[in-house]
């Protein structure tokens, strides 16, 4: 089944959803503000997405700039400051069982779904 990890307030994300329910593929919706992933479900995907851990992050993010930015961190840190901050995670993230893609470029969706 597909997941997508959603967030009703990103128009982006908001049309991959749409583009899911019109797809009429059987999805489930992560809302991943209200449950965030645990560091093996985060790692999971970050491998599914198969980039790094910093690729996942929306650096333009206030909580980002202010707190991580000009950080040196690890790969493991990263993500655990994504689990604590979750609206730090790029959005929406279209899972499959073998893998995933953002999913900003409904093309992209399009094709990876079908």
């Amino acid at each position: 089944m597909i997941q997508i990890y959603h967030n009703s307030r990103c128009g982006k994300s908001r049309n991959c959803l749409a583009f899911l329910e019109n797809s009429k593929k059987e999805y489930e919706i992560i809302n991943y503000l209200v449950n965030p992933p645990s560091f093996d479900e985060l790692y999971a995907i970050i491998q599914k997405l198969n980039i790094n851990p910093i690729d996942l992050v929306r650096q333009k993010e206030k909580i980002w700039i202010e707190n991580f930015k000009n950080q040196k961190m690890n790969d493991e840190q990263i993500i655990q400051a994504m689990i604590l901050n979750p609206i730090l995670i790029e959005r929406p993230i279209v899972i499959t069982e073998n893998s995933a893609i953002i999913g900003r470029d409904l093309e992209k969706v399009e094709s990876f779904i079908f």
